[in-house]
């Protein structure tokens, strides 16, 4: 038994890297809430031998919020300075021999997560926050430097002791980074591995990398992973180690002159002894190290449930550990470790400690890795103490953290010998209370509720009483059963039975042997025994004198009833306090002075004890209560509400108090002295226990989360701090944590408050797992008891009522009178007794008081109430509430009334409208329409709707909602209470899918035709997107409704939008959707084959695209046309004459129009493609003539479009060898076809023509198909003639290609196959073909002069109708002056204008001649024979012998009679000058 004080500290904080720490000496400190605890540890304890060699010596008090970081100083000489961070944004610097700040800085901006006093430099510290930002700070100077390295969140950060310029600092996303401060925080190294939230960060304790024989080749699996870029000149010259613990499991050790990790160690999966929580859970999991200074090949870590682990790194390919306190069962953490720091005592003993969430720190000796001795903690308010009667020295407290500890207090080698018991609690322990006579029986209350029993010497879940408090549970008391307990034979009756009394005023007796059963309201007791008629008092106390004949109760009012067993027969009531009663403790029985017994001490939410002596009244037994209102002793001094009191046991007299004044005081209750006062807790004490074996020793809780054991005899002072408000205390409160909004918990309104129970700052949700309760949240937050606001209940509660808005009062003027004078308030008692009680008929001037004091219709007659409730209503609808006075009137009764009223102000409510029923059907049809009309005005048309359907009106709803645009809420009550077939719901959704078009949302539009049966209009609203997705969706949907025709349009379109993209895959896979669709899925095929194979030539336009091809087989080698058919045949099954047929039929009645010189490429060639997929359809088949057709018209598609590439590929593909072979096909000359042939050979000779002309165009043309060339030097060179343009701009542009001058003259010859194409040009000198032409041409000049007229008269004419003054006759002359140029640009050589009849006459004469010619010539075009002739004269001039002088005669006649259009004629003269 030892006879120092000792301290049962609050927890050290949760989830932090570092705040734990202790120097050379012996000197440990750990953060606890917002402050630091210190502990001497070792030899300079100065405990009583044979006992744990550790005290509690003081507290560094300062921070507002919790302490998320400290450290030592940890260089000779200065000890004694330590530093804290804390979450109120300041670092302090602290003497911990005088527990005072030296110095402070406040330089973070956000919540700072990583602190560390340099090894190196004996004034530097450095810290880092949560946004990434680092500031160095130099003590001795008071200089910073701001570093910000990373965007992101610190978690840990130490400084090198081999390098005083480098950090490592580690991030919640697993990036770890050494830093060189002295290079303004320049990146050394960026570690990457892990992949979770770094914990620790250790530095080899020795400098170099020769101190482990790690295999550097054979690294973890992890070794190639980039690690960042390495600065050339590091300045770690000879490297160190590193080591890093993470959340992601494993430990890794980094080489840093490598930059990357050389070692990685994955924590095992142990079994936990005793425990059975999951290891795998991630969230469970802090991995701190520790690396043992001058053993570099042992690291200590954490691991998943509170084992500790030495790992041996002697051999980085063996993962070997050794565990901690392996042979001691029970010696190790059962939660997660947090914090490992060393410590060498004064007699060089190398210890660890350790801080863990199983609330313990734990001291291990290094030389055999077992438990030295063990320092609890407390996670909450200590709310109860209660020292055994039988078990001496066994202290049980009841903290807020929802466990029950037993102190052994009298242990001799274990000064805290405390034992935990958490399983069923759940929530916070408010009262405690030990059977007076059973071993290990404990009853315990909770802040829910709960009334349960612990055997505390086994390990067995307590007994729950089946039977809750409404509220926090106040007290417990062991006494004598009542009758409530029905007896059910011998022995089934308890001696001693539990009484608990609980936040709602209700005592209740549970019978210990049948927790099960229901308990038993001991009001019931007292009311039948007393004949009581009133109210009873709500209880907030109970206690029973040690004899267990007189039970006490406590009340709210501060009344304190005594009460007599065997039937609780009330003998006296103390009317002495006058607010809620919290503690009442009677003396005991073993004095010297036996009436002393007698004495009962009284505690309330006043801070005056009072004392009174109840020998008289018990021993007289009176027939009818006494009341006493004068105390024995008064005890006076505490300055705030008295929480507890405790005789001593020791003392006749002597009384102990606690109260939340934070102050305990002892007092001589006989002679009402103070005698001593305890002022070492930080808070508002809440409980007290004297020591039932030590005088001089007191226990005391408060909500500081300390338990302090301290004796009488050292106490300075010997009374309470006086003044009205304990400034000690205040300035001790004002280090408490501020209040946080976000992290408030709800208040816990009771009625009565008794305690103030509700700590703001504890934990609430405890929950029950395998281990002991956890901090109050779960594991992966921070430890929020250090973080939240501790202030009384009432400031709490207040807070609450401000945030929710307060409701009117519905009497507000029946109130305010209830709020007049005292005087004005006896007189209306007095005129309500004689209204009330008078026999006759009330007198004139109570009648005229009653009138005045209309308040009092509440309590006289309906008619003075009506008139109270008439005056009520007139003021409600004078501040504006009608609402109110709608209230009233039902009150009252007149609901018919209320409802015409509010109904013709607008002022209809919900609630009216619904009580409208009880006043007939009718009156609520009339309601519900009436509140209808007032809701459209108010736009509230859906809920007009809603009211409407509560009277069965369907049709005016769907109505109401249509005509307001609420188109899918109509459809929604129209479907669900119309029948299927109604028209109304088919208009609904036409109209709305109208709507819904015109805005653009086709999907939506397109459901809305499907809902009215319009699937076609549902197809073709979809596809008006014209995307590939929408056409496809469109086509899919028209051939599930049976659409065929439109889904085969749609589809085609899709595959065309697709073939825009080159998508030619899903072109060929839109066209599947139908089978009418095959040929032009041949057509698709041979356009991709052509593209494809202009691509190959590099001709095509689109040969930048990126195509998506099919996988057809390619067989380049073979013809084209033996390519598509062989294509057609295994991609389409094309094998049959049959099905050439059928998809002939499917393409020719598609027909395109004419192409012009502005039709996109891509459009040219699908129509081109279309054209020859007919022609070779037609071969398939034996259709020569539609095969002439079919290439005839796709080559005039080429050639109208000036695609003379186009033409020549189609010719080179499908005519290789000319056109004889279709000659001999077609046989018949006289054929319908003829002409058809004629206009596809002349073509095909002519694109040779222009061919032939271009191989000589060069400057030096050489040897072809068509000529052999050979240069001989010459004397003299002769410029050839150049010709400008030798074919009119708007026939063909590809024909103007200009001549070259050439300097050498050459021998060119025409090879056999040359003759042969100039003799072949023959066919194109056709002067019936020359005629046609000249005519159209002749049209075509008239009509571009007549629109350049009209042009001109309406440019005279818009400039005459804007002239003002004088010029406005310029225009017109400028007009006239214009009509001459159509003559200019027609006949250079004349000037004269012409005249519109000689127009007319010219285009009549064309006309006249083009009827003459046969249907065969004007139906199938034939190249420009104009063209043809000057080529060939060009060609006989440029090269002699070329050109027989027969085709020049003849080509020189046909310019001479047709060429009279000036193109013609300029070119004309030009060649023959």
């Amino acid at each position: 038994m030892g006879q120092e004080p000792r301290t049962l500290p609050p927890s050290p904080n949760w989830y932090c890297s570092r705040c734990s720490d202790a120097v050379p000496g012996g000197l440990f400190g750990f953060a606890a809430r917002t402050s630091v605890f210190l502990v001497r540890v070792g030899p300079g304890a100065d405990v009583i031998p044979g006992t744990s060699p550790f005290r509690v010596i003081g507290e560094l008090v300062g921070h507002t919020e919790r302490v998320s970081g400290f450290t030592f100083c940890h260089h000779p000489g200065q000890y004694n300075l330590c530093a804290t961070s804390s979450d109120d944004g300041t670092v302090k610097i602290w003497d911990v021999e005088t527990k005072t700040v030296v110095t402070e800085h406040a330089l973070h901006q956000h919540t700072i997560s990583a602190l560390h006093w340099s090894p190196l430099v004996k004034d530097l510290l450095v810290s880092g926050d949560e946004k990434g930002v680092v500031f160095c700070y130099w003590l001795n100077r008071n200089d910073s430097q701001h570093l910000f390295i990373e965007p992101r969140t610190i978690f840990c950060l130490t400084c090198s002791p081999h390098h005083e310029d480098l950090v490592a600092i580690g991030y919640k996303d697993g990036i770890v980074v050494i830093i060189d401060i002295s290079k303004k925080g320049e990146v050394i190294h960026r570690l990457r591995g892990h992949d979770d939230e770094i914990h620790s960060i250790a530095w080899c304790p020795l400098p170099g990398e020769d101190c482990l024989f790690i295999n550097q080749e054979e690294n973890s699996e992890e070794l190639e992973i980039p690690n960042g870029k390495v600065i050339a000149q590091t300045p770690v010259k000879k490297g160190c180690y590193l080591a890093t613990g993470s959340k992601d499991q494993t430990i890794r050790i980094w080489s840093c002159s490598r930059g990357r990790v050389v070692t990685t160690l994955k924590l095992p999966f142990l079994k936990r002894r005793g425990g059975g929580i999951d290891p795998t859970v991630k969230e469970r999991l802090w991995l701190t190290l520790h690396w043992p200074k001058g053993q570099p090949t042992q690291l200590v870590s954490s691991c998943f449930g509170g084992e500790l682990l030495l790992w041996d790194l002697t051999q980085s390919w063996r993962r070997k550990y050794t565990l901690f306190s392996a042979s001691s069962e029970g010696q190790n953490h059962s939660r997660i470790v947090f914090n490992l720091c060393p410590l060498q005592t004064e007699d060089d003993k190398q210890l660890l400690l350790s801080t863990s969430m199983d609330r313990d720190v734990k001291c291990w000796d290094m030389a055999t890795l077992e438990c030295c001795w063990t320092l609890p903690s407390l996670g909450g308010f200590a709310y109860s103490l209660a020292f055994s009667p039988v078990d001496t020295g066994c202290l049980a407290i009841g903290a807020g953290d929802g466990m029950i500890r037993i102190w052994n207090t009298f242990s001799i080698k274990n000064n805290y010998d405390v034992k935990i018991f958490w399983q069923g609690v759940k929530s916070k322990v408010t009262a405690l209370c030990w059977h007076p006579t059973k071993e290990g029986c404990l009853a315990f209350g909770t802040d829910d509720g709960k009334v349960g029993l612990y055997d505390t010497y086994s390990n067995k879940p307590p007994q729950i009483s089946s039977t809750y408090h409404k509220k926090t549970v106040y007290s417990l008391a062991w006494g004598p059963p009542v009758p409530s307990m029905a007896p059910g034979g011998e022995g089934d009756r308890p001696s001693l039975t539990l009484y608990s009394c609980g936040g709602e005023g209700i005592v209740l007796q549970h019978n210990p042997w049948k927790l099960s059963g229901e308990a038993f309201d001991i009001n019931k007791l007292i009311r039948d025994t007393n004949s009581i008629k009133y109210k009873l008092p709500v209880h907030t106390e109970i206690s029973w004198k040690a004899d267990g004949k007189i039970m006490a109760l406590g009340n709210e009012d501060g009344s304190i009833e005594i009460f007599k067993v065997p039937n609780l027969k009330l003998i006296c009531t103390i009317q002495q306090h006058h607010k809620l009663v919290n503690t009442i403790s009677w003396h005991h029985e073993y004095g010297s002075q036996p009436e002393l017994s007698y004495l009962i001490a009284s505690g309330s939410n006043n801070a005056v004890i009072y004392v009174h002596n109840l020998q008289t009244v018990i021993e007289s037994n009176p027939e009818t209560p006494v009341t006493i209102t004068e105390p024995y002793r008064t005890l006076s001094g505490h300055t705030a509400k008295i929480t507890s009191l405790a005789w001593s046991p020791h003392h006749d007299g002597r009384l102990i108090s606690a109260s939340y004044d934070g102050t305990a005081q002892v007092w001589d209750t006989l002679q009402e002295e103070p005698l001593c006062n305890f002022r070492g807790h930080r808070g508002r004490l809440l409980c007290i226990a004297w020591s039932p074996l030590d005088p001089d020793c007191i226990y005391s809780g408060a909500d500081d989360f300390c338990v302090y054991k301290w004796l009488t005899s050292m106490q300075e002072h010997s009374r309470p701090p006086q003044g009205k408000k304990n400034i000690e205390l205040e300035k001790k409160r004002l280090s408490q944590p501020k209040p946080k909004p976000k992290k408030k918990k709800k208040p816990i309104l009771r009625v009565p408050v008794k305690q103030e129970l509700c700590d703001g700052n504890e934990e609430e949700s405890v929950k029950e797992s395998s281990g002991p309760v956890e901090n109050g949240v779960s594991d992966q937050e921070t430890e929020e008891e250090a973080r939240e606001p501790e202030l009384p209940c009432g400031v709490t509660s207040a807070e609450a009522l401000i945030k929710k808005r307060k409701a009117r009062s519905m009497l507000p003027l029946s109130t305010s009178l209830d709020h007049r004078s005292k005087e004005e308030l006896h007189q209306d008692c007095l005129v309500l007794a004689t209204a009330k009680h008078s026999r006759a008929e009330p007198k004139e001037d109570v009648s005229a008081d009653l009138e005045e004091r209309l308040h009092l219709g509440l309590f006289t007659d309906r008619a003075t109430l009506y008139r109270m409730i008439e005056v009520e209503g007139k003021g409600h609808l004078e501040n504006g509430h009608p609402e109110l006075f709608h209230q009233l009137m039902l009150w009252k009764g007149d609901l018919k009334g209320v409802l015409q009223t509010a109904a013709e102000r607008g002022e209809l409510t919900d609630n009216l409208v619904a009580m409208a029923p009880v006043a007939g059907y009718h009156v609520w049809v009339w309601a519900v329409e009436a509140f209808a009309k007032q809701l459209c005005f108010q736009d509230q048309y859906v809920k007009a709707a809603s009211h409407l359907l509560s009277i069965h009106k369907v049709y005016e709803a769907v109505e109401l909602l249509k005509s307001n645009h609420f188109y899918r809420e109509a459809i929604a009550i129209a479907k669900a209470r119309l029948r299927p077939e109604d028209p109304i719901l088919k208009d609904l959704y036409l109209s709305w899918g109208a709507i819904l078009e015109k805005d653009g949302h086709y999907a939506l539009a397109a459901k809305c035709y499907l809902g009215a049966t319009s699937a076609y209009d549902a197809a073709k609203v979809l596809a008006k997107k014209g995307d590939v997705a929408s056409l496809r969706t469109a086509a899919e949907l028209a051939s599930i409704v049976g659409e065929n025709e439109l889904s085969a349009t749609l589809a085609l379109r899709c595959a065309q939008e697709l073939l825009l993209a080159r998508n030619w895959v899903g072109a060929q896979e839109a066209l599947q959707l139908h089978e009418s669709l095959k040929g032009q899925r041949l057509v698709f095929c041979l356009l991709e084959l052509l593209s494809k194979h202009l691509e190959e030539k590099q001709l095509s336009e689109g040969k930048s695209f990126s195509s998506s091809y099919n996988a057809w087989p390619a067989g380049s080698e073979r013809p084209f046309v033996e390519r598509v058919t062989a294509v057609w045949k295994s991609a389409f099954s094309l094998d049959s004459p049959e099905q050439s047929q059928a998809a002939f039929q499917q393409l020719q009645d598609i027909k395109y129009p004419s192409a012009t010189s502005n039709t996109p490429s891509k459009q040219l060639l699908l129509h081109i493609c279309h054209d020859l997929t007919l022609a070779v359809l037609s071969q398939q088949v034996a259709s020569w003539d539609a095969a002439v057709e079919g290439l005839l018209r796709a080559v005039i598609r080429s050639y109208n479009s000036g695609n003379f590439t186009i033409m020549q590929e189609v010719h080179s593909a499908f005519l290789p060898e000319g056109c004889d072979h279709l000659r001999d096909k077609l046989g018949d000359h006289q054929s319908p076809t003829t002409p058809a042939f004629k206009s596809l050979e002349a073509f095909f000779i002519y694109g040779r023509l222009y061919e032939f002309w271009w191989s000589l165009s060069g400057p030096c043309p050489e040897s072809s198909v068509w000529v052999r060339a050979a240069h001989r030097r010459t004397t003299s060179v002769e410029q050839s003639q150049q010709l400008d343009k030798v074919s009119p701009e708007e026939t063909d542009p590809k024909a103007s290609q200009p001549e070259p001058s050439r300097t050498l003259e050459l021998d060119v010859r025409l090879t056999e196959e040359g003759k042969q194409m100039l003799n072949a040009c023959k066919e194109l000198f056709s002067e019936e073909h020359a005629g046609l032409q000249n005519a159209q041409r002749t049209i075509a000049e008239v009509q571009e002069t007549l629109a350049e007229m009209i042009r001109l008269h309406q440019k005279s004419q818009l400039c005459k109708s804007t002239a003002n003054g004088p010029d406005k006759n310029e225009p017109e002359q400028e007009a006239e002056q214009s009509l001459s140029s159509p003559q200019n640009q027609c006949k250079e050589e004349k000037n004269e204008p012409v005249s519109l009849p000689e127009l007319t006459k010219r285009i009549t004469e064309a006309n006249e001649r083009i009827a003459k010619f046969p249907e065969s010539i004007k139906t199938w075009p034939f190249p420009d024979v104009l063209e043809c002739c000057l080529i060939l004269l060009h060609i006989g001039s440029q090269y002699s012998g070329f050109v027989t002088q027969e085709m020049q005669q003849q080509a020189q006649e046909l310019l001479q009679k047709y060429g009279s259009t000036k193109v013609y004629k300029r070119h004309y003269e030009t060649l023959c000058t």
